[in-house]
């Protein structure tokens, strides 16, 4: 599984990303892709491993949180790190797990580490990376919180730690967590967002076209014959208080990974998420 073609196109007769809009590359601005990669999912895994690649380089985040990761598919993605310079970040070993990449150019990684959620039955855990991004302070997050409905309980504490985690922060930091939740709209509602933190979504006046990120109507890799549509993928943003400090801001998001490839099917059973944050 070859990561490190330069081509774009190297999985698909067209390139994936071209036909969805990119946003502007300002230096101002961050850039931030959370997806759901399915890699336990293994069928066409090196040609949608190669999929995702091709949307990292065109879009060239600066940051990248990817959930359900394999062994095989880190081999190849340090290799594409090391290509594109890029630090790769890795929230386990065994199983699946996340990670995070960092564009060396824009983000300096500080410090990371992984937090345990004390009640997991899926060896569920939390990845933080504190960085430093155009000189200041930010702290990136991502999870796959517990899986299936029946496991909600399970999911809202883990949710109710990620907002500890976010709220307690220094006021002098961005805080952005992006990943799989898991989540239905009930559970956060029970939870409830902390003061200063926010669903990013719904800060950009809830787009009807990036809602569903998990949508067995439109996306077949699943091959299950029921309609299920969900906004499992969530980026939520606690953005600095202090006075003088740049607190960053949302202004666009968008779905990738709507374009099949090859194979005739598409790089995850997920849709990717694209952010763009402005410093204010």
């Amino acid at each position: 599984m070859d990561l490190t073609n330069e081509n774009p196109t190297c999985s698909s007769k067209h390139n994936p990303a071209g036909p969805e809009r990119k946003p502007s590359k300002e230096d101002d601005k961050l850039s931030v892709i959370s997806w759901n990669v399915d890699g336990i999912d293994t069928d066409n895994l090196a040609e949608r491993a190669r999929g995702l690649c091709s949307y990292l380089v065109s879009y060239k985040p600066d940051v990248v949180l990817l959930q359900e990761l394999i062994p095989p598919y880190i081999r190849n993605l340090k290799k594409w790190a090391v290509h594109w310079a890029y630090t790769l970040i890795e929230g386990g070993e065994d199983g699946y797990f996340t990670g995070m990449l960092l564009k060396n150019s824009r983000v300096t990684l500080l410090e990371s580490e992984i937090v345990i959620y004390p009640t997991t039955q899926m060896t569920r855990n939390l990845l933080v990376a504190k960085v430093s991004f155009k000189g200041q302070e930010l702290w990136l997050m991502t999870s796959h919180f517990e899986s299936c409905k029946e496991n909600g309980e399970e999911r809202m504490e883990q949710l109710r730690l990620v907002m500890k985690r976010m709220r307690e922060a220094p006021d002098n930091v961005n805080v952005l967590f992006g990943g799989d939740t898991n989540l239905r709209d009930t559970e956060v509602a029970k939870v409830g967002l902390p003061s200063g933190v926010f669903d990013v979504w719904e800060r950009l006046g809830k787009q009807e076209q990036c809602r569903y990120t998990w949508d067995t109507k439109a996306n077949t890799n699943t091959r299950i014959p029921q309609i299920c549509r969900f906004r499992f993928d969530r980026v939520y943003l606690r953005p600095a208080t202090r006075e003088g400090v740049p607190h960053l801001a949302p202004d666009h998001m968008a779905l990738l990974g709507q374009q099949k490839l090859q194979c005739g099917r598409y790089t995850s059973d997920h849709w990717g998420i694209l952010c763009c944050f402005s410093a204010e």
